[in-house]
């Protein structure tokens, strides 16, 4: 597999939030605002790409009957790294995403490319899938969330502080006063996500008519010159 295919396929082509739809309930439950979408995002990115390198490097020493549980195990370590190192350096943010960080040991994301991918490829293709993977998982959590935001609270950037520091709270921009509620809960959610899916069908059906009448433009000259 080339690299531009790996990239592809985690950006758009197999994105795990748009056409596996894997990960919907942290997906679902933190993406009301941009700044914990990104948080989620980036926690899963960096699960992702330290888990399949490791599994890439003893896929050749890890016996096919305990792979899974050996797989876990490695999700679950690396995930607790990634707890504590955002318990001390992001904690406002790691309180707001709460349980669901220790929950990304059970993504289906995770365990899938170390299954799939990382077991059955050499270390830098698998790094690179988990990195891609994980920037596909995120800007539709970013997307996402952004949407809501803007809908249900009327912002954007809310609370850029918890990810970005002290004084980045000009990053927040007030689109309007007020919102519409039912953005931030979990019925807009599932809105939100169902609309985004529709709109990369959309654009898929629109590239795949758009080949074909190129094609058959391509095929017609040629049909006439030899009659």
């Amino acid at each position: 597999m080339t690299t531009k295919t790996i990239i592809r396929n985690g950006l758009w082509d197999n994105n795990p939030a748009l056409i596996q739809l894997l990960g919907l309930c942290p997906m679902l439950a933190v993406s009301n605002t941009t700044i914990n979408a990104l948080g989620m995002g980036l926690a899963t990115t960096l699960t992702l790409l330290s888990t399949n390198l490791i599994v890439s490097l003893i896929r050749h020493w890890v016996r096919p009957e305990i792979r899974i549980p050996v797989f876990v195990l490695i999700i679950a370590a690396v995930v607790t790294a990634i707890e504590l190192f955002m318990n001390a350096f992001f904690h406002q943010l790691y309180l707001i995403l709460g349980v669901f960080i220790p929950l990304i040991t059970t993504n289906c994301i995770i365990i899938a490319r170390a299954e799939s991918f990382a077991s059955k490829n050499n270390p830098l293709d698998s790094s690179l899938d988990g990195l891609f993977m994980g920037l596909g998982f995120t800007a539709v959590l970013v997307i996402l969330g952004a949407i809501r935001e803007v809908i249900g609270f009327g912002t954007f950037l809310q609370q850029a502080d918890l990810m970005f520091g002290a004084g980045s709270e000009w990053l927040t921009v007030t689109v309007f006063d007020g919102g519409f509620l039912l953005a931030i809960f979990a019925p807009g959610a599932f809105i939100g996500l169902g609309l985004l899916v529709a709109l990369k069908n959309l654009i898929d059906n629109y590239q795949k008519t758009k080949s074909t009448k190129s094609i058959k433009v391509s095929i017609t000259p040629s049909v006439t010159e030899s009659i």
